[in-house]
This record gives structure tokens, sequence and C-alpha cells, in this order.
């Protein structure tokens, strides 16, 4: 094992522009709290987000988030520490519920909206969030959960509520009633977002310190349980500082246009479209639903762009969407790929269309997330994950925790101030990935070149990469195995040209009669949608080790090479 203190040498830094310094100071600014209000001041009359037509400025965040968190603190109790669970897409009242929880001192806990009730259940529980904000679309999951939770205030929202007179009320009945998008729910007790607003007065001060925690981020583990990933306020001003630093071309501009159609509760789009595009004053156009790709490209028409952020999938999509061609890429400067490998091709196209390459970066929810990426400026598409972003470090590492040379292949591990203090109330869980030194084990397998770029080779966990989402198998697992008529499963990755990997189960049967439409219908009452298995194939018996243990990769390269 190195010694905890041991140096590295930054020998990438050869490789920075003059511009592109080698360290931040992460204590520069003491907290989110301090960034959302110094942005709100600087910035009050430029436009901080845009949603379905409706625009809040950074004076409208500064009030409403005033309100939001007056609520908080005087309605709901809420004191410094206490968790805030936020449930919903991109919607205006995404931004105003996490600035106005971290203004009154509060942890933010995000939640995917397509959670299942068992898995919204682990998360409410795991967190011991006391109040959440819900959109309606989801409303009936909570209810079939809430009396098992700690949770004692509901806020529910409707899609449009911030949109203004008359498009709130048109679009709120287009989604009810045209649609039947909100399934029927009964939450006695919960407060329309508009009157959680009105009753919002002044805040009481709080002070927030670099060290209070500001997120518990839920990612899967290799045991299949979803667990908290605490970050701090530290950890995500670092990192919002970090790539900034690193990419100058983001704060040259007035109000720069930023396409946010990653979803805000994954950590991608949290630190590198909200946190990154407060600090600069910039303009987060939030897509509520990127499924429809002829109404993301219509809403891309509207404004002149300078970034955007997506998932290799997410790139190719709009690629293959007529129109989008003809869209005005002149603003144009950072295409910023993460979540899952870039492809070449897919980079190369959007080159052809766009004029700049898919800049791929790396990160991971325990990074808060970004750790690396490549140069914006970069002429051709590396392949590459790219550099260690200013005051980060990079170590290839072998099992033993050992530092390996330059051009071996091992673990990737990173230290830096945006690295997590820990897994929340776990820290047996901790321990695993935490090496001495503030090193973080990632579970990626790599390599680094002569120039300090890190290149990913494979994944040491059995992780299955659906579309940038983990998903666990043994998570996967766990619920199949429920099943009556199941004797063995195993998940596996499978790859899939639209989704990068789909999730694919290998069963050997209690009962003849079950059918592989049954697993998927059991599946989707307790997965979300991108957990849900594509393929099930039957099998007499699965591969095992000598004591026992099913071998993933043996079914996973058998799906490879077909």
């Amino acid at each position: 094992m190195n010694d905890a203190h041991e140096t590295v040498d930054r020998f990438w830094l050869r490789d920075y522009p003059p511009d592109v310094p080698a360290e931040i100071d992460p204590d520069s600014i003491p907290s989110l709290k301090q960034l959302y209000e110094d942005a709100c001041r600087k910035h009050a009359a430029k436009t901080a987000y845009c949603n379905m037509g409706a625009r809040l400025s950074y004076a409208d965040l500064e009030e409403q988030s005033r309100r939001f968190g007056a609520w908080l603190q005087k309605v709901a109790g809420l004191g410094k520490g206490d968790r805030v669970a936020l449930m919903m897409p991109n919607l205006l009242q995404y931004p105003v519920a996490i600035v106005g929880s971290h203004r009154a001192g509060c942890t933010v806990v995000n939640v995917n909206p397509l959670y299942t009730a068992r898995e919204l259940e682990h998360q409410l529980n795991d967190s011991g969030a006391t109040v959440i904000v819900i959109f309606e679309n989801a409303a009936a999951t909570l209810e079939q959960v809430l009396a098992r939770t700690a949770v004692r205030h509901v806020v529910i929202t409707g899609i449009g509520d911030a949109l203004g007179f008359p498009k709130a009320a048109i679009t709120n009945f287009v989604i009810r009633r045209v649609k039947k998008m909100v399934p029927a729910w009964s939450l006695p007790g919960a407060v329309r977002w508009s009157e959680m607003l009105a009753r919002g007065g002044a805040l009481e001060p709080v002070t927030v310190t670099g060290e209070d925690i500001a997120f518990l981020q839920y990612t899967g583990g290799t045991t299949g349980v979803s667990k908290g990933a605490v970050l701090t306020h530290r950890n995500m001003v670092a990192n919002t500082l970090q790539v900034v630093a690193f990419m100058p071309e983001l704060s040259q501009f007035e109000n720069p246009a930023v396409i946010t159609a990653l979803p805000l509760y994954h950590i991608f789009a949290l630190t590198t479209n909200l946190l990154v595009f407060t600090y600069v004053g910039g303009n987060n156009v939030l897509i509520t639903n990127p499924r429809d790709m002829p109404g993301f490209v219509k809403e891309l028409s509207k404004v002149k762009f300078t970034f955007i952020t997506g998932v290799n999938t997410l790139f190719n999509a709009l690629l293959n969407t007529p129109g989008f061609e003809a869209l005005d890429f002149s603003s144009l400067r950072v295409s910023l790929g993460g979540g899952m490998a870039v492809q070449a091709a897919v980079s190369e196209r959007w080159r052809k269309v766009t004029g700049r390459h898919i800049c791929q970066g790396w990160g991971l929810t325990e990074s808060s997330p970004v750790g690396t990426a490549n140069l914006p400026r970069t002429a051709e598409f590396t392949g590459s994950i790219g550099y260690p972003i200013p005051s980060t470090e990079i170590s290839i590492r072998d099992d033993g925790g050992n530092a390996l040379p330059v051009g071996a292949v091992g673990e990737i591990c990173i230290r830096g101030p945006q690295v997590m203090r820990g897994y929340w109330n776990r820290p047996e869980e901790t321990a695993k990935v935490m090496l001495p030194g503030g090193w973080l084990r990632t579970g990626d397998i790599g390599r680094m070149d002569e120039r300090g770029r890190t290149f990913i080779e494979d994944r040491k966990k059995d992780m299955i990469l659906v579309s940038g989402f983990n998903v666990y198998p043994n998570e996967v697992e766990g619920v199949v195995a429920q099943m009556p008529a199941v004797l063995e499963v195993a998940a596996v990755a499978q790859p899939d040209e639209k989704s990068g990997e789909v999730v694919a189960l290998f069963i050997v049967k209690k009962d003849p009669a079950l059918t592989a439409e049954d697993v998927i219908a059991f599946c989707r009452r307790e997965l979300t949608g991108y957990k849900v298995p594509k393929s099930v194939y039957f099998r007499q018996e699965l591969p095992k080790t000598n004591v026992g243990k099913i071998l993933r990769r043996t079914l996973r390269d058998e799906l490879s090479a077909v």
C-alpha cells in the first residue's frame, strides 16, 4: 500500500492551456447558499431558467427560492441539515426548490420521478426526508408508501404550475384530462406549489458552511442497495469552480444558454448545468420530456445555445431527428458528453452537423461528479475521457491500492476536493471504496497515457449502463428472485444500439409454465423503466464458480459474441 501522503506527478498539467489553472480554491465561496445569492444579486435581470416558453429571471429565482426556504423553516418546521426530497422532471419548480432548500440550510435528496413505490420507499426511509416536493404524475406512487416513511409535509405541483396564466391552466388541463397522464391520488394535507409560495415570507438567517451536507445523492452499489453519497457544499462548490476553470469558454458570454435535457436529479446535469451556469449567470433551457424528439428539436430552434450536455444516446437521437441539421449552431461552443462512452462515429457525425466534436468527460456520483474531461478546443475526438481537471489527481492502481506505471491497466482512483465524504450511514460501504490519503476507488478499469489522458478499458463492477443510468444486477436479480416460478436468475448487460446496453436476464425455471412475458410484466411493476429487462433467456443451469457464485461475465460474453 502506498503512503497515505504520497505526492503524485501531475505531468498532465504540461498539456493545460495557459488560461487553465492547475488549482482552484474550493473555499473561496463558503457554500452553495452563497453561490446562489451572489449570482441572483449580480445577474438579477438575466434569464436564469426557461421552460415551455416561460422565463424565470435571477431576481425571480431569488424571490421564489426565498419563499420556499421560508416555508420550509416556518410552516414545515425544518432546521439546518433536515432532508428535503424532490421528485419531478425538469420544471422551473425544480431549481427553485433546490436553491430554496439550501438557503434554509436543508439537505436536498433528489429522487427519480419514475421510481416505483418500492424504490421510493427505500430512498425516503434511508435519507430520513421529512418533506417532499413531488409532481402530481407521481403522487399515486407516494400515496402507496407515505404512511411507512418519516415524511410529514407534501408539496404537490403540476407540470404547468410555473408557466403563468393562461398557459399553466391549459397545460395542466391537457396533461390531466386529455392525455390522462396523472393517475388518481389522495394525499390529505398536501399543499399545492402556488399555495406554498404564497405562504412563504422572509427567511430566518442560517449559516451554511462548506462542511454542511448539500445533497444526499443516491447511487447503486455492487451490493445492489441504493445508497446516498454525502456531497457537502464544499464538494459541490469545488466541482463547479473546477469545471468553469477547465472550460473558460463558459465565462465568455453575457447570458450563455445551456440545453438541459438530462434530468436535474442526475448528478451530471445537477453540477454541469444547474450549478455551473448559475455561477456564470447562464440560462438553463429546461427540456421536460426529451423523449419527444420532434418537440425537443422545436425547443432547440427557439434559442441560440452555447452549451449542451448529454449522453451518447441523446446526441445520436438528435442526429436522427428531422430538422436538427437545420438548426443554428453559430453560438455553440461546447457539447459535453458523459454518463456513458461517447462513440467516435456519433462524435464525428455531430461535428459534421454542428461544427463541434463531442467533448467527452468522466466522473461518478461520488465525485460530484466531474473528474476528467477533454479540452473543448481539441480539434479531434480522442477516444479518451480526458485530463484530470484542476485540483484533481488520477492514479491507476492495482487491487492492493498500489500505483501502477503509465500505460498499465488498473483501477482508476481519484483524489480531489470534489470527492464525497462517504456513504450516508454506511461506514462499511464507505470503507470499501476509500483508500488511505483520500483516494476513491471508482470501480472503472483504465490506463493513462504519457500525456496524462485516461482511457476506460472495462468496468470492475458488473454494473449495466442503460443510456447513462446505472443498473445494478443484484437489485434486478433480487426483484426477479421473488417470483415463485424462478429458481435462479442472473442479470447482465446486453449490447444495444440505442441505449448502449440493456438488461438481459438468464433464468432457471422452477415452474415450467413461466414465460418471458410473465417476468417482464413483474419487473415493470417493481422497477423503473430503464431497469426492466429487454430480453429473458431460459437455461437448464447457469455457469458458476467452484463456490457456487454465478459467473455473470460468462453470460455477458455470450451475449457480446452474438
